[in-house]
Formats: structure tokens, sequence, C-alpha cells
């Protein structure tokens, strides 16, 4: 599987470590491999919850900050952007009472099912795409 991930940090206080950038490339290759999809770019960004706030304003309508958004676009083998916001991933994290490392990769790997065409509108999809992610993140040794 070729992956071609570009990251882009526009947070001051958070980076993947190389280690980490090393595991998500893993992981998503496999998860290209399982999806039966050879080659792929995807742009990821780190962003505040300001920026992800005007992107869910002005693409999704809604003028508040989410956790991550998705950009899929149609044109192979670019599947599109993927934009985590770092301070929500935190806020989130210790809600659930789990690491922010497995927040963040729980979240890209969200983004990454969604450019793929996955869902979680009807609870069938959901469940489809929550065990997918689920079982990749576990491949990998994220868990809760």
């Amino acid at each position: 599987m070729a992956l071609e991930l570009d990251i882009r940090y526009a947070v001051d206080d958070f980076r993947l470590s190389a280690e980490e950038e090393d595991l998500l490339v893993r992981m998503l290759e496999e998860g290209l491999r399982r999806e039966w999809v050879p080659a792929a770019e995807i742009s990821l960004s780190f962003v505040d919850d300001e920026e992800i706030r005007e992107l869910n304003a002005r693409y999704r309508g809604v003028d508040a900050p989410t956790d991550v958004l998705t950009f899929p676009l149609d044109d192979d083998p670019v599947l599109g952007d993927i934009v985590v916001s770092v301070p929500t991933a935190r806020r989130q994290a210790e809600a659930y009472g789990h690491s922010l490392r497995r927040e963040i990769f729980f979240l890209i790997v969200h983004g990454f099912y969604h450019l793929l065409g996955y869902d979680h509108d009807t609870e069938e999809a959901e469940a489809e795409m929550f065990r997918r992610q689920e079982e990749l993140l576990a491949a990998f040794g994220i868990t809760r």
C-alpha cells in the first residue's frame, strides 16, 4: 500500500512524535489494505478550536468547534483532508477517561473512514463504521 500523508501542525502545544507518525502511517496503510485501496494521499491538520469552528461554520453551517472534520475529494488517489481540533480532543480524552494519544488516533481513524465513504447516519452504518475503526485501532495497540 502506498500512502502519502501530509501533516500540518497549526497549534504550538502539540506534535506527534516520530514514532507516533510512523505508527499512524502504518495504521492507515493497513486500513487501506483492508479496504482494497491501493494508494492514497491524505492531508492531516491539527488545529485549535477557533480554526475548526470557522471551518465548521463555513462548510457545515454549525458555528461551534467540533472534534474532527473531513473533506473527501473524489480525485484518485487523493482521499481528502482530515482536520482535528487538539483542544477538543484534550477535553474529550479527559471526559472519556483515556489518553490524548488514544483520542487523537481515534479521531484520525474516524476521519479516515469518513474519507473512505463510511458514515454514522443510521444505527447500522454507525455500528459498521465503529467496528472497523476499533478493529484497526486495536490491531495497533490503541485501546481505551
